[in-house]
Formats: structure tokens, C-alpha cells, sequence
């Protein structure tokens, strides 16, 4: 595909819905899924400001002891995140079918962006 890095390849390529039937085994069966219901690049970078942030204050947290930035943390990640599907995205997030795998998908998108393999 010329130069078009495979996270992205399939970002194109997969075009697929949500339903019950589809059961994924492994995070990498599911991250094609995932990077699909993020086509919208406003979407992810709302994705990886929340993210980031989230980061940021998880390492406040364990610096300064004060626990209850975790919540913090994961509050305002995930309303970064659903704005960006609300707003952009327009489709329902992945969490409220595949929670644990669209937290570890959202952590592997995000590290995607910081490497490049991903457009910011």
C-alpha cells in the first residue's frame, strides 16, 4: 500500500459492526475491530489527549500519593473518548461490548500515535 503503515492498512480495510456473534479471542483479533470504529482522526486524537492525560495523572497519583486522581483519571479519559465518539465518530464506543479489550485497545492506539504508525 505504499508507505501506508499496516495499523492504518487495516483501519481501512475492516468495516465491520458490533454484534453479539462476534467474539473476539486475543487483543490482536480485536484491534483491526477497534482501530475500524476509529476512522475519525478528531476522534482519535480525543482518544489520545484523554489518554494522555490520564497517564499524567496516574503518575501524579503514585507521586503524590493522593489516590483518588486514579478515579480522576479514568473519568476524564473516558469523557474524552466518548465525546470523540459522539461528536465525530458518531457510532457507540466498543467499551460497553468489549470493555476490557477497547481499555487495552485504546492503550495499543495510543502508543500507535506516539510511534507514528498511527496519524496524530
Amino acid at each position: 500500500m505504499g508507505g501506508v503503515c499496516s495499523p492504518c492498512a487495516t483501519l481501512v480495510l475492516v468495516n465491520e459492526s458490533v454484534t453479539d456473534a462476534t467474539r473476539y479471542r486475543t487483543l490482536g483479533e480485536f484491534y483491526p475491530f477497534y482501530l475500524s470504529e476509529h476512522s475519525n482522526r478528531t476522534c482519535r486524537r480525543l482518544h489520545f489527549v484523554g489518554t494522555s492525560a490520564a497517564l499524567v495523572l496516574l503518575a501524579t497519583a503514585i507521586v503524590t500519593q493522593v489516590w483518588w486522581l486514579i478515579a480522576v483519571g479514568l473519568v476524564q479519559g473516558y469523557a474524552f473518548a466518548w465525546a470523540g465518539h459522539y461528536f465525530f465518530e458518531h457510532n457507540r464506543p466498543a467499551t460497553f461490548t468489549y470493555p476490557w479489550y477497547s481499555f487495552l485497545g485504546d492503550w495499543r492506539m495510543w502508543w500507535d500515535i506516539l510511534s507514528n504508525r498511527i496519524p496524530f
